[in-house]
């Protein structure tokens, strides 16, 4: 077997144009799926990564105008809707309410609008919300609806330009009503999904029911599932219990960062796999060109199968040495296809200014499959030159 793949590359080298032109399909067929597939998982990756990985496991369930069907019936966010759901739904961690009120910040003469989100103990933790400086808030605060006050980075560096925002006060104006709050801390700059982190403000939920709505029902439930893989059925649970519990569909929005990455990933993979398949056409009318060069080899060296086959050549020596050469095309096709593939693959990343990303798999994938086509459409010329008869052959 050695010998004669070692035959067929000093075959190739006596065709030199013979070999490229049946190299062409290959390479390129080769080439163009490693980069489909290298920009697809890249593009999948800059979706994530603008997405954060921030609070993948945390379920947002809103009504009001949130809400699809006028007929859909609300509903009321109370704390004995909190304990139902938990109850009825399972793999939940937590359930935190919160509520948003639109708010003017002002810092002496330097004033933004702003939303300030009332949220309560430890939920700014659990959903990933990092701090750049200062402390969350504590147990107390939310107890005594006490006047503090968390930065996003965005609101931090616009009343604050010069730094040091945690200590100094604040002064907000929220339904008419002016309030000042002390700085505890400012969060860092980070994506964070459902979370418009970086251009909002958060007070305690405490402070918010004593002073703007005393015992308001929640705007939003923020679930916690057990675990990111868990996020989605939870959020399917969720939305069944509502509708059951309402008797209407559409009574409540409900959203999941990791459906949506599940759903984004599932319809990239489908269009990859589908310009994938494209560019494997490439493949086999390269595969159909090798059949072709090889019908003329097998031609050409007629005299050479009857001289082997007269000193006693087996038609299956004569079959594996054709298949050798017709797989040993494609097997240097698919190397140089993926090397240029991977080529390609970064010199579009970089001009795309994306990370690199290159699919090993779809490069293993590919090369086993040019090999596969070359001893597919080798097969046939090789049988032929097996069955030829030597006295046929030399005359």
């Amino acid at each position: 077997m050695l010998e004669d793949f070692i035959n067929s590359l000093q075959n190739f080298r006596r065709n030199k144009t013979r070999t490229i032109l049946s190299l062409l399909g290959i390479i390129i067929g080769v080439a163009s799926v490693i980069v489909i597939m290298s920009m697809g998982q890249s593009s999948t990756r800059q979706i994530q990564d603008a997405i954060g990985s921030t609070g993948l496991d945390m379920v947002s369930v809103s009504s009001g105008f949130f809400r699809r069907r006028r007929a859909a019936v609300a509903i009321q966010f109370n704390e004995s809707f909190r304990q139902e759901l938990f109850d009825a739904v399972q793999d939940i961690r937590k359930v935190w309410y919160k509520n948003s009120v639109g708010a003017t910040l002002s810092v002496g003469e330097t004033s933004m609008s702003s939303s300030c989100v009332a949220v309560e103990t430890d939920y700014m933790a659990a959903y990933g919300l990092e701090l750049e400086a200062g402390d969350y808030f504590a147990v107390t605060d939310s107890v005594m609806g006490t006047q503090k006050i968390i930065l996003g980075s965005t609101v931090a560096s616009t009343l604050f330009p010069g730094g040091d925002a945690v200590g100094k006060h604040v002064l907000a104006v929220m339904d008419k009503t002016s309030f000042s709050f002390e700085v505890c801390g400012v969060l860092k700059e980070q994506n964070a999904g459902m979370e418009p982190a970086s251009s909002s403000c958060y007070i305690p939920r405490g402070f918010y029911a004593k002073k703007i709505k005393p015992s308001p029902d929640a705007d939003t439930i923020m679930v916690q599932a057990v675990s990111v893989a868990k996020a989605s059925s939870v959020a399917s649970d969720i939305e069944s219990y509502c509708q059951q519990r309402s008797g209407t569909e559409g009574s409540v929005s409900v959203m999941s960062m990791q459906t949506m990455i599940e759903q984004m990933d599932s319809a990239m993979q489908t269009m990859s796999i589908m310009l994938s398949a494209i560019a494997a056409i490439s493949l086999l009318v390269g595969g159909i060109g090798i059949m072709n060069i090889m019908i003329v080899t097998v031609t050409e060296r007629r005299q050479e199968i009857g001289i082997r086959k007269a000193l006693g050549a087996t038609p299956g020596a004569i079959r594996q040495q054709f298949l050798i050469e017709s797989a040993s095309i494609t097997l240097l096709g698919g190397g140089i296809g993926i090397l240029l593939g991977i080529a390609l693959s970064v010199c579009i990343e970089l001009l795309a200014k994306q990370a690199l990303v290159v699919s090993w798999q779809s490069c293993a994938v590919s090369f086993v499959f040019s090999v596969f086509v070359g001893i597919f459409f080798g097969f046939s010329p090789a049988s032929r030159a097996a069955k030829l008869d030597p006295v046929a052959a030399l005359a």
